[in-house]
């Protein structure tokens, strides 16, 4: 690929881009080095690669790497032998980390929607006691564990004894009759030796070895003779320890090498998935998507946007090629946006095939190109200044002998910079050769002698961008199959050139041109009224789109509340009448053993009968009135409901032909079917409840448990509330709330609600053979 037009499109920016979403510095070098591919299948790949990559990112919200270390050049040390320094092991030690971290995480995603990925993942070699082999033995890079081997912490007890001997001694001498010799009570180090601060005129009263003095000479640091001989034995001590700490680096540096093969299979997978994660995340970033890609030449932009202006600066371009014609000419005034097009169909193709997605919508399509060729030498760049036409066409040389089928070629102002007649020739023979070539070509210009050319020539499309004259400003909108207009009169008529002057202008202008700029005009004008016709009736559709979403969406939602509440209705019917049916077994039984011993349990029974009866006929209700209206019935202002919710609306007109009516459900008016309402019901006084009681029979008849498996948590308070109150009545000390485990919201929820109870004195789950989390175990005051 050509080195200059990857600078020239800007492509080393949006490298850079890459490079600093890598987590690692190989991850940082493996994307500077990042360059487009020639061959279809390569860049599917690696497109793939990318978006796989992005699933994962998606998926878990953030990179499943962890940082590692560039650790090759430490390997090849190992393979020749050397012993490796603590920090090269530690590195190797976090690079293994990273590959058993990596394989963990990516192993937890479905094979099916990452296979690549995941088989790249599987490549990892978990070489977990080599890892846990260092890590053990070193805590730093300057600190090696004792528990690295037997004979280092044999050693570094020794060190210790021998340690502790010498300072017992040199602390006898701080506290002994000597110590009015001591310039300081302290010990301190000098050349490895313990020594002790004796004051000059004093030396011959302390034997001992001299070590080091003051800098006035007032002080020297002497090594008592009692404490040499232990000193010594330090000495020792250290070098075998020195001695030790080497050889368990070269042990752990011939384990490395070893597996040295294995290692560096793993740190290259660890960088290739650090560039790939770093591709995804510049996608997240720029909110990109997969191009589909092609070999024959063909390009279609979908609102794609120049990654390097800021989002809420740029506007998106529509751009298509190669299909009807090779060759596009874009015109237009100054600063209108033709060389950002220039350079957006440039760094699109070269990101696509570089595996990177493009900011753009679904719909954008690129080709695989064998070279792309720019010649860009805009004004507005900030890297480069204004060619000159000598440069320009040194550079349209060297692109007209390396050009040919298979390539892409991007020309900005071309034929500028000379006298433009003869300009206008040479920019129309270049195009011409890039047709014969069968090269894709983009050129901008502002000659009109080009736009006729593009009008005339089989293979070749004029384009131009939009300019807003009433403020002087472009819109930087691109406009294929329509010539720019350079707009030079109207905007000096605006900036206040006189009319006369303008008048003059256009006289010397040929009747042919200006009949031609005048076609141009409208074009351009009726261009511009039907984009925006289309653009409302775009707005228009999405609207109509929204709004059927919504209404489908409401209507499974009616249709759920209204299977909800049928489902809701059926349960509480079932468990009153279940509750009904125990309460009456358990009165019958209770019949039978009563009616002799007490004349009047019958009547008491009897009245327990009539208050179930009153129980389950105000549960189930009465039945209901027919809930279908007939538009005859209907009047303006009455009362009805929603059939889904029970709303209560008002009825502001009758039906229409369609059969839907206006409501208004509090400050929401809407349009109804008529069978999505019914009748608002009658109110009727509320029964008033009578509570009997009977603390006898309650003595004898409450069982030590209570039961609420499937009620829902209100329902459930208030059966347990009356069974504490009929347990506490009857004496009871201790009962079981059968709850189940299910969710444990149940449970939860009634927990909290006994710990404020007036009856219990305390709770707790229930234990092994009681039903464990199933049942609380209640102790009543």
């Amino acid at each position: 690929m050509n080195q200059k037009s990857l600078r020239t499109l800007e492509f080393t920016k949006i490298r850079a881009q890459l490079a600093e979403l890598a987590l690692t510095e190989p991850g940082r070098a493996r994307c500077e080095a990042l360059i487009p591919q020639r061959r279809l299948e390569a860049a599917q790949r690696a497109q793939e690669d990318t978006e796989q990559a992005l699933l994962v990112l998606l998926r878990r919200g953030d990179n499943p790497l962890i940082p590692f270390k560039d650790v090759g050049a430490w390997l090849g040390l190992a393979q020749k032998g050397s012993t490796l320094p603590p920090r090269a092991l530690l590195d190797i030690a976090e690079t293994l980390r990273a590959a058993a971290a990596a394989r963990n995480a990516l192993a937890e995603d479905e094979e099916q929607r990452t296979p690549q990925l995941t088989a790249l993942a599987a490549g990892l070699t978990a070489l977990r006691p080599v890892e846990r082999a260092i890590s053990s033995a070193l805590i730093s890079e300057e600190e090696v564990a004792d528990t690295a081997s037997p004979q280092l912490a044999d050693i570094r007890r020794h060190m210790r004894l021998c340690n502790d001997r010498i300072r017992d001694r040199l602390q006898s001498f701080l506290t002994g009759a000597q110590s009015k010799y001591l310039q300081d009570g302290l010990v301190t180090v000098r050349g490895g030796r313990y020594v002790i601060p004796v004051k000059q005129e004093y030396r011959s009263q302390v034997p001992g070895l001299v070590h080091d003095q003051s800098s006035t000479g007032a002080t020297l640091f002497v090594e008592p003779m009692a404490v040499v001989e232990a000193g010594n034995e330090l000495k020792q001590w250290q070098a075998q320890e020195r001695q030790e700490i080497e050889r368990i680096l070269a042990a752990l540096s011939a384990t490395v090498a070893e597996n040295a093969g294995d290692i560096a299979g793993n740190l290259d997978i660890l960088i290739e998935l650090d560039f790939r994660f770093a591709k995804a995340a510049l996608a997240r970033r720029m909110n990109a998507v997969r191009p589909k890609l092609n070999e024959r030449g063909y390009l279609k932009l979908v609102r794609v946007r120049h990654p390097l202006i800021p989002a809420e600066q740029v506007v998106p371009c529509d751009l298509w090629l190669g299909e009807d014609f090779t060759t596009l000419v874009i015109t237009g005034p100054n600063t209108g946006g033709k060389t950002v097009t220039l350079k957006t169909v440039g760094l699109m193709t070269l990101m696509s095939l570089a595996g990177m997605h493009v900011p753009g919508q679904l719909g954008t399509e690129l080709s695989v190109f064998d070279n792309v060729f720019a010649d860009i030498g805009d004004e507005q760049s900030i890297e480069q200044s204004l060619s000159t036409f000598s440069s320009h066409m040194s550079n349209i040389v060297s692109i007209l002998e390396d050009a040919g089928r298979g390539d892409l070629a991007l020309f900005d102002e071309l034929g500028a910079g000379t006298d433009p007649t003869e300009g206008a020739a040479l920019a129309q023979a270049i195009l011409s050769r890039m047709l014969k070539l069968g090269v894709r070509c983009v050129a901008t210009t502002h000659y009109s002698e080009l736009k006729a050319f593009a009008l005339a020539t089989p293979g070749a499309q004029n384009a131009s961008v939009e300019f807003d004259v009433s403020t002087l400003s472009p819109t930087y909108k691109l406009s294929i199959g329509v010539p720019g207009k350079s707009n030079a009169f109207e905007i000096s008529r605006r900036l206040g050139l006189s009319d006369a002057l303008i008048a003059d202008a256009q006289a010397l202008l040929s009747r042919e041109t200006l009949l031609f700029e005048d076609v141009i005009a409208k074009a351009q004008t009726q261009r511009q009224a039907a984009d925006r016709e289309r653009e409302a009736a775009e707005e228009a559709r999405q609207e109509s789109e929204r709004l059927r979403l919504e209404s489908e969406r409401l209507h499974r939602e009616v249709a759920a509340l209204r299977a909800d509440a049928r489902q809701k209705a059926r349960d509480e019917a079932r468990r009153i009448v279940e509750k009904a049916k125990r309460e009456s077994a358990q009165i019958l039984v209770e019949l039978k053993g009563l009616q002799a011993a007490d004349p009047n349990a019958v009547n008491r029974l009897r009245r327990r009968m009539e208050g179930l009866q009153d129980d389950l006929s105000g549960g189930l209700g009465e039945p209901p009135e027919s809930e279908v209206l007939e538009p005859e019935d209907l009047k303006e202002g009455m009362a009805l409901r929603l059939a889904l919710n029970d709303a209560e609306t008002v009825l502001l007109s009758l039906p229409d032909q369609k059969g839907e009516v206006l409501v208004q459900a509090g400050p929401a008016k809407m349009r109804v079917p008529l069978s999505h309402l019914k009748p608002a019901p009658r109110k009727t006084p509320a029964k008033k409840t009578v509570v009997r009681s009977d603390t006898s029979l309650a003595a004898r008849s409450v069982k030590s448990e209570c039961d609420v498996r499937g009620m829902a948590l209100d329902e459930a308070e208030s059966a347990v509330d009356a069974y504490l109150d009929a347990a506490a009545m009857a004496g009871l000390n201790e009962v079981f709330v059968i709850h189940g485990k299910g969710t444990g919201t149940l449970r939860r929820g009634l927990k909290e609600h006994l710990r404020r109870h007036p009856h219990v004195q305390g709770q707790r789950a229930g234990r092994y053979g009681e039903g464990e989390d199933g049942v609380t175990v209640v102790t009543l005051r």
